[in-house]
């Protein structure tokens, strides 16, 4: 699959998807985080790529979007813009609008899959601390978690932990496999700079 054919896949499979520097819980630029911020305060649930782990999509989205910068927010495959145009139309009411009509459930909302941003909000709300990396589309993710949370306990309860915040949509089909990489922080800092790398890069 080319480039352009990933991007075009993820812009048709999530009704909500940021192209931004960095992830939700860590942004690596000002307007990344601006962002994010603005898409967390509305409560609607979003996709995001991290463009900084995938060198291809970074340099191929602007020639297709027709937008130079990042981040780039798409609601419908359609663009909307960068920070700027997100913080103006959150100021109008535009933009909840805008997402709300986006994400309306139908008949058939318990087959659809969980996005990014829905996993990560679990997983906070029994880990609030914790870095959280994750890889892969629809209903089969790869989820990296780094707590301080996990010290002292086993692999198999680390794990236990983490998957029991994900039991609603594992129970209802919306998520299918999950691959879960557990890290306290002293575990985490060791690893090499390409082992990271390798968690958060997104398979083109």
């Amino acid at each position: 699959m080319s480039t352009k054919e990933t991007i075009l896949k993820q812009l048709a499979e999530n009704p909500v998807i940021i192209y931004m520097k960095g992830v939700p819980t860590a942004p690596e630029c000002g307007f990344s985080g601006k962002s994010i911020e603005i898409l967390n305060a509305t409560q609607i649930p979003f996709t995001y790529v991290n463009v900084m782990k995938a060198p291809f999509i970074r340099e191929r989205l602007p020639s297709i979007s027709k937008w130079p910068t990042f981040p780039q927010l798409f609601i419908n495959g359609e663009l909307i813009g960068g920070c700027d145009i997100i913080e103006a139309m959150s100021k109008d009411g535009s933009l909840l609008l805008k997402l709300q009509a986006a994400t309306q459930p139908t008949d058939n909302t318990s087959t659809q899959t969980i996005t990014h941003s829905e996993v990560e909000k679990l997983i906070l709300k029994d880990y609030p601390q914790a870095k959280i990396f994750i890889e892969g589309e629809g209903c089969n993710l790869t989820i990296t978690v780094v707590s301080d949370q996990f010290t002292d306990l086993s692999m198999v309860k680390q794990h236990q932990g983490v998957m029991a915040t994900m039991n609603e949509p594992l129970a209802s089909g919306r998520l299918h496999a999950v691959t879960l990489k557990t890290f306290t922080s002293a575990q985490w800092e060791p690893q090499t700079t390409t082992d990271k790398a390798s968690l958060l890069q997104i398979q083109l």
